[in-house]
Parts: C-alpha cells; structure tokens; sequence
C-alpha cells in the first residue's frame, strides 16, 4: 500500500475544500485533496447555479479567478409562481447574486487551489478513516484501483451531504455534531436545457412549489437561453419522481417548446440548520459535509467558501501549536455561527413551519405578504414587521388569519433562537450548557408550530 504524509488531507474537491486547500498552500503548508471523480468530470457538481453574495469570496481564490463562470449577473429578484392563488409575486434578492456556469466554476476552483501548490489526487475513493484513540489521524482507499494510505495532522471532510467520512469515523466522545439523518435532507435533480428563443424572465430566479413533499421547482437563466431547470423534495416525506414531476411541468410552459437537454445531474443537499460542531480530535467538516447551506433557498456555495477559509485558517494555528484538539479547532465553529451558522439555524425554523403547515396553506399567505418582507425573511432569517403591516396583511389574507398568526408566533421564536446562536460559546466547556438551552427553544418552536421534532 502506498503512503502519503501531507500535513492535512482534504477529501472533495468542491467549494468547500478547495478553499480549505488553497487557505492551508498559500501559508505553505503541504496539502492533498482526495477526490472520487476523474479529473475530466472533477468540478461537474448538481446545483441551482444561482450564487448568492457573489461580490464577496475569500482571496485564497479571488472573484476574479471564478468570475468567468459567471454568465449572467443582470438577475436581481425572485420571481415566486403560486398556481394555487393565480398569483406571481416578485422578491428582491439583496447583495449582488449571479447565475453561473457551475462546470466552468468547478474547473476553476479546482484550478485556483492547484495554483496555490494544492496536489490533488483524483479518481481517489475513501474506504475508511484511522483514528489513534479520538483523534484522526488520516484515511484509506483506493486510488486509481490501487490501495493508498494518507496520514497527516488534519483530516478535513468536504465530501458533501451525507459525507460516508462520518460514517466510519468513530466520533461519539467528540461535540462533534452526530445528530444527523436522511430526512434532514432533500434529493434534487437539475437539468440544463437550450431553448430556442430568450426567455421573457431572464433577470429573474423562477421559484415554483411543488405540488406535494414540501419542495419547490427552480428556473435559473444562465444566459437568454440556457437555463438551469431542476426540483427537489424533503427526504421526510413521500418520494416523488424527480424526473417526471419536472418533465410535467416543463411540457406547460411554451418557452421550452423543442428544448434541448445539454445536461443532468442529480444529488442530495442538506436542510437543515448547520452542524452544531463541525470539529472533533484531528478533523474537521465544510461545506455541505457540515450542513453549511441556506435551509430556505439551498444556497451554500458562499458559505462554503468562506468554510473551507475559516477551517483553513484554523488548522494553520492548530498545527503551528503542535494542538489539533477540538480546544484548539474550536475558532472555526465560532467563525462559522458568528458569519452564517446562527442565521441559518434561524432560518431552519420556517421550514419546519412549512412541513407543519402544509404547501396550501402557505401558498396562500404568500401570496399576501409583503414582497420586502419575504426577501428579509429568506435571507437574513428575520424581518421586521410593525403593527400597521400586520393589520393591512391581516386585511388581505382573509382565509389565512390561523397561517399569519401562527408564522408571527413562528417567527419571534426563530428570533430568539437567532439570539441564543449569537452566544455560541467560545471553548468546548460550555458546549453542552449551549447546546441544552437552544433545545429548550426547538422544544418551543415544536409545539408552536404543531411540528413533529427535527432533531
């Protein structure tokens, strides 16, 4: 079997962990990223294509670097389709947002991390992961069909939803978040179609709910006419044919009369809040391998971006300290839940509001809300709503007033849960006094919202 000692392994070469990656070589430390794919289909990931906070990257690999990939930068808003309520509702989506070439994209990450001295071993899969004692001390497998070892100071997990590295690894003494299951999850399948003439919304992204398992259909332009076309459901509920729900739909709507599929893709994605701890003995968890996805929208590649920075950074201090503990890693949870972890968590909280309520139901409030409103909900995980705005929603909802007051009575509580977050505690000490409180609060949230537990 052959043997590799870089200082730290990283497995995925996603977002995630090429930014890890690039973070850890440009400090000139000595890293691998282990990636299942070829390097010919490296970088072909499912996903929206709709990159939110695209103004804003971490410079291990600038904007300026992935900027080509973006191939339409004119969308500005969501457009909400509610057949239900013969209703389309216009959303203003806040920050700069873009639609991108998410192949082009993954090639160019993968590109930036191999400029900052990244080696990356491809077609690489990983059987199982070594532990002395708690800590992680590397992983095997097999590359290109031969048996390999890697042994380093760090292991970290970008191997996205589900990551099977946590299924081997041996974490149950570790705060390392270990409450997780499939139905936290939604599967999702997206197509990218040519069409023959531009489409009327090509500065917008389409949003559609689905008619049942609580998921919606997305219409993301990358340009006039290629359009990232996809759904997904809640793995809670009833399966639903991911191909044929799409195929439906598509057939209704004349744009894509004699589309051509250019390709498809399918995968799991998670929503749920963020990983309480994304830390344990030698190992660390990014991107979607630790839940680090708008729970709302499904967007994570900023946030896993600035992941794999925040990881990079803190295995730099830990291995410097000759410390790899989850003491000393702890910095990168805090930096998580302090820029997106907590907003995240609070943003959970309606959707565990929409599985208790139902599509119908829902469908019809939004339809009455305040467009404003919606967009500070989706994305900073709360809005502000006075009594005047109560009042005139109240008027124009009639035949919704049990929704409205049960999302206001959901809604100060996911507040208050965004309040506990910004106390998340600065050591591993006061993790499970934290992790007890925030609890209580699900616990309230639940029987608010007539919800089953999550969690």
């Amino acid at each position: 079997m052959r043997t590799h000692e870089p200082d730290v392994t990283i497995v995925g070469a996603g977002t995630a962990g090429c930014y890890a990656a690039a973070t850890l070589a440009r400090a000139g430390y000595d890293v691998v990223i282990v990636e299942r794919k070829t390097a010919d289909e490296a970088g072909h990931i499912a996903c929206g294509d709709a990159l939110k906070g695209a103004d804003a990257f971490p410079e291990a690999i600038p904007k300026s670097h992935i900027a080509p990939s973006f191939t339409n930068t004119a969308v500005d808003h969501g457009r909400f389709e509610i057949p239900q309520e013969d209703a389309v509702l216009d959303i203003p989506v806040p920050g700069e947002l873009a639609v991108i070439d998410r192949l082009e994209y993954g090639k160019l990450v993968i590109e930036g991390a191999e400029q900052a001295g990244t080696e990356i071993h491809y077609d690489t899969v990983v059987n199982d992961v070594q532990q002395n004692g708690e800590r992680v001390t590397g992983l095997t497998g097999k590359r290109q069909g031969e048996p390999v070892e890697y042994e380093s100071e760090l292991v970290i997990d970008a191997a996205g939803a589900l990551s099977v590295l946590q299924d081997k690894a041996d974490l149950a003494d570790a705060t390392f978040d270990t409450n997780v299951n499939y139905s936290q999850f939604s599967s999702a399948y997206r197509e990218v179609l040519e069409v023959d003439e531009p489409v009327e919304w090509q500065d917008a992204l389409v949003l559609k709910p689905t008619q049942r398992a609580a998921g919606y259909l997305w219409y993301f332009p990358r340009t006039p006419t290629e359009i990232n076309v996809g759904l997904g459901f809640q793995m809670s509920e009833e399966p639903m044919e991911l191909v044929e729900a799409l195929r439906r739909d598509l057939r209704e709507r004349p744009e894509f009369k004699n589309a051509t599929v250019k390709d498809k893709l399918g995968a799991a994605l998670p929503t749920r809040r963020p990983y309480d701890s994304g830390v344990a003995p030698g190992f660390m968890a990014i991107g979607d391998a630790a839940a680090h996805v708008n729970p709302t929208t499904g967007g994570g590649i900023a946030g896993a971006a600035y992941a794999g920075k925040y990881a990079g950074e803190a295995a730099i201090d830990a291995i410097e300290d000759g410390d790899v503990s989850e003491d000393a890693l702890w910095e990168y949870n805090e930096r998580v839940m302090d820029h997106f972890g907590g907003r995240y968590a609070a943003l959970d909280v309606y959707n565990i509001f929409v599985m208790a309520t139902g599509l119908n139901n829902l469908t019809g409030l939004l339809a009455a809300l305040p467009a404003a409103k919606l967009s500070d909900a989706l994305y900073s995980g709360s809005a502000t709503i006075d009594l005047p705005l109560k009042i005139r929603t109240a008027i124009k909802s009639f035949g919704h007033w049990k929704t409205v007051f049960d999302l206001y009575e959901t809604k100060q509580e996911a507040d208050r849960l965004l309040d506990h977050y910004e106390e998340y505690p600065d050591s591993p000490d006061e993790f499970e006094s934290w992790q007890a409180q925030r609890d209580g609060l699900m616990d309230v949230i639940y029987a608010t919202t007539g919800a089953s537990a999550k969690y």
